[in-house]
């Protein structure tokens, strides 16, 4: 169902991608980060729907979360995953969904090892550095 979408984002010079699938694309990682630790509770999901719904507009965003979850299960290893949406998605959306990973690495309460090392792995891979990374997870953090 995704292929085409995960064919065109990992091609060797992949064009932007048109909103609809930077949608798919950057909710799919969020659901990524959400299973890292092997858990993926229901706050989990609710957060993301949040998320996704603020992001774009939307009153219910269970279906696209659920596209997401599809989308995830069918993207290839992270890394490749994280480096196509870099190539294919602008900066501002890159920095946002930073913002919205460090939503759901603290939904639950908890900071995992597991949701660290994506954390730590991903951000520089989509072109955010550690400082814009780690200022985004202290808002997140005070906000809470």
């Amino acid at each position: 169902m995704f292929a085409d979408l995960i064919r065109r984002m990992t091609a060797p010079a992949p064009d932007r991608i048109p909103d609809a699938d930077a949608r798919l694309a950057l909710g799919a990682l969020l659901v990524r980060l959400a299973r890292a630790d092997g858990h993926y509770d229901p706050v989990e999901k609710s957060r993301i729907e949040a998320i996704l719904a603020r992001r774009y507009g939307l009153s219910d965003a269970s279906a696209l979360r659920m596209q997401c979850e599809a989308l995830e299960a069918e993207a290839p290893d992270t890394v490749r995953f994280t480096r196509a949406i870099k190539d294919a998605v602008d900066y501002e959306d890159r920095l946002a969904v930073i913002d919205a990973m460090w939503q759901i690495v603290l939904a639950d309460g908890e900071r995992d090892a597991q949701e660290d090392s994506i954390m730590r792995m991903v951000a520089p891979m989509l072109g955010v550095t550690d400082q814009d990374s780690n200022a985004a997870r202290r808002r997140i953090e005070n906000a809470g």
